[in-house]
C-alpha cells in the first residue's frame, strides 16, 4: 500500500506541470502546492527510514544541499543581472548562507550516527 501512494505522489508530480501550462492556474498557487507536497512526501520519507538507513539519508540530505548551493551560486553572480536588480543577488547569497549551515550541520549529526557504530576502544 505504501508504494502504491507513493508511486501516485510520484505520477502527480510527474504530470503536475502538464496541468499547470495548460491554463486556468494561477503559478503562484501552483508552486505553493508543490512546496506543500514535497513537505508532505518529505516528511513521510524521514519518519518512515528505518534507523539504520538515517546515516545515508542524511549523506543524501548534504548532496542535495551541496546542489542547491550550486543553483544558488549561479543566482547570486548572474552576469546578466544588472545593478538595479539586486533581489536575485540577495536571495542568492542568502541561500548559499544557509545551504553552507545545513550542510556543516548535516555532516556533524552524520559525523556523531557513524560514531555510534563504533566500537568503545577505536
Amino acid at each position: 500500500m505504501k508504494r502504491l501512494s507513493s508511486l501516485a505522489a510520484s505520477a502527480f508530480l510527474l504530470a503536475a506541470p502538464a496541468f499547470a501550462e495548460s491554463g486556468g492556474v494561477n503559478p503562484t498557487v501552483f508552486l505553493a502546492a508543490i512546496f506543500v507536497l514535497a513537505c508532505f512526501i518529505g516528511y513521510y520519507v524521514v519518519w518512515s527510514v528505518t534507523p539504520a538507513l538515517h546515516t545515508p539519508l542524511m549523506a543524501v540530505t548534504n548532496a542535495i544541499s551541496s546542489v542547491i548551493i550550486v543553483g544558488a551560486l549561479v543566482a547570486a553572480a548572474a552576469a546578466g543581472l544588472t545593478a538595479d536588480n539586486w533581489t536575485a543577488k540577495i536571495l542568492g547569497g542568502v541561500a548559499v548562507m544557509l545551504a553552507s549551515v545545513n550542510i556543516f550541520g548535516g555532516f556533524l549529526v552524520t559525523q556523531r550516527m557513524l560514531a555510534m557504530y563504533k566500537k568503545k576502544g577505536e
